[in-house]
């Protein structure tokens, strides 16, 4: 649409009326690298309804290890150069992929946690994620039965030999636990939240292993009653949550198809070769959801790391039976340091262009050497910052977190792969913590609405600044910088052809969200 300077002023003034003020952090620190901001029942920081800028003018926020977090300044867009040694030049002309959106996972760890807390603190927690004064998220991955944050093994359809599903039924955890928590999320959401649906393992009877854990696939081949078992119980998960109200954008063909490839894996899994991911959609769910009330629900591949890309895009997306019920390619963020974001990501875009890329799986803490909870650790949340700045850069259309809340230890988990998540519940004291990892998030999933277009930025010259350009559809410019490289400040100016120059300083070890209106811009 076109954004007209009248239009600009009145958008801008209706948001200033509705600016709620801004409520600081608590912080505390827990002897890492940064802090994190303390919540309870009755207070937590808070961003509010963001006050736009009025046109000729821009605003920016500025999270740092310093430990600010959101700290909101604003000025005019000056007609002249500042001075600055670097200038960053927006290039609207330039478009690229749009945005789908930012979530994270309600797991039945992330459940218990947030049900942990007293009823005051849970809605304080759920308004920090969802509402209109929190951070914008509007993803929420949801798991089809139990994964490794859960406290026990099981599917919806445990009866041996079942194939008609005539046992299915949804567990206590997605009754009591995480459909209400869906349905308080929804409420508090101005918008409808994008459900995606992910399963880690079918029942144990369908798979060649008669276990959810360890090495195993479908037994058969697609086409066959496990194949076609396994694709109607979607469509059953799917009829079950609508029975509450909540549909789902997508479905994944499930969980890292590769962890059930190998031996001894040691939580639920379900192995799919490429080839084998390929014909069961072709054969099985595309069909069945085609036939089903919900033929218009996305079907995301892969769901596993992007060191498999292209090519396993290339085998199941060639295929015209499978490809035409496909919409995009799910990519976790696990071994990004193994292979460059080109040759996977960007190769499989120009292939494929027709699909988008999703981010469905991150968190920090799960490496051996780096594991669990570290409260207050300001580098991990620059590894978010860098990791979704990468994707974003790279034709990825949203990025969704791990889980939405664990507790201290980082779980439960009845594997015990404890890993670390942006709000972290002490529910003996009542509180939560969030994470300089939250803030990261915020950064984008705050200020990057549905639909907003990546454009081109470009340097005058070499920087240690990483930076992505986004137009929103209300006219809106995003920048978003990361100085996670440089242990010394950074000059630089923006300079938006259409509108003028914009100073700004990026301290060290920071990261900044810079926000003004162009003009003349059709999106």
């Amino acid at each position: 649409m076109f954004m007209s300077l009248y239009s600009a002023v009145l958008l801008a003034a209706i948001f200033h009326t509705t600016t709620t003020e801004r409520n600081k952090c608590v912080a505390r620190s827990f002897g890492h690298d940064s802090l994190v901001c303390e919540c309870n029942s009755t207070y937590c920081d808070t961003l509010g309804i963001v006050s736009l800028p009025p046109p000729g003018h821009y605003i920016s926020y500025l999270s740092s290890m310093a430990g600010s977090r959101l700290e909101d300044s604003q000025g005019p867009v000056r007609p002249n150069q500042t001075g600055a040694g670097l200038r960053l030049t927006l290039q609207p002309e330039k478009k690229y992929q749009k945005i789908k959106g930012f979530g994270g996972a309600m797991t039945d760890a992330a459940a218990l946690n947030i049900l942990s807390l007293s009823a005051g603190a849970q809605d304080q927690l759920l308004r920090q994620y969802f509402s209109e004064e929190g951070i914008g998220y509007t993803v929420v991955r949801v798991p089809m039965a139990s994964c490794d944050f859960s406290t026990r093994l099981y599917t919806y359809a445990d009866t041996r030999d079942d194939y008609s599903l005539h046992s299915f039924n949804l567990a206590p955890e997605d009754v009591h636990m995480k459909i209400p928590l869906l349905l308080r999320a929804q409420a508090m959401a101005p918008q409808p939240l994008s459900l995606l649906a992910s399963a880690w393992s079918a029942p144990a009877w369908m798979k060649t292993n008669d276990a959810l854990i360890g090495k195993g696939s479908l037994k058969g081949k697609p086409g066959g009653k496990d194949h076609k078992s396994w694709a109607q119980y979607y469509i059953r998960f799917l009829e079950e949550y609508a029975k509450y109200n909540l549909t789902f954008w997508a479905v994944t063909t499930g969980n890292e198809p590769t962890a059930g490839q190998l031996t001894n894996y040691s939580f639920q899994a379900l192995g799919f070769t490429p080839e084998e991911q390929r014909d069961w959609v072709a054969l099985d769910l595309g069909p069945a959801l085609h036939a089903s009330s919900f033929p218009h629900t996305h079907v995301l591949i892969l769901d596993d790391n992007r060191l498999l890309l292209p090519r396993w895009a290339k085998v199941v997306l060639s295929d015209i039976h499978a490809g035409r019920y496909i919409h995009g390619v799910a990519v976790h963020w696990y071994m990004d340091f193994l292979i460059p974001a080109g040759p996977s990501l960007v190769t499989t875009h120009q292939m494929f262009p027709e699909y988008y890329l999703f981010g469905t799986e991150a968190c920090a803490g799960w490496k051996p050497t780096d594991r669990g909870v570290k409260l207050g650790s300001w580098q991990r949340a620059e590894k978010y910052a860098h990791d979704i700045l990468e994707d974003l850069n790279h034709y990825v259309t949203g990025w969704t977190d791990w889980n939405l809340a664990l507790d201290q230890t980082g779980g439960p988990n009845w594997v015990k792969n404890f890993v670390d998540s942006p709000v972290i519940v002490d529910a003996k004291r009542d509180v939560f913590y969030k994470q300089p990892t939250f803030y990261s998030l915020a950064h984008f999933s705050k200020f990057l609405s549905k639909d907003s277009q990546r454009v081109g930025v470009s340097a005058s010259g070499e920087t240690d600044l990483e930076f992505s350009a986004f137009i929103r559809p209300d006219g809106l410019v995003v920048l978003i910088v990361l100085n996670r490289l440089s242990s010394s400040k950074i000059q630089f100016e923006v300079w938006d052809p259409a509108v003028g120059y914009i100073p700004s300083t990026a301290p060290p070890r920071s990261l900044l969200t810079l926000a003004w209106y162009t003009l003349g811009i059709n999106v």
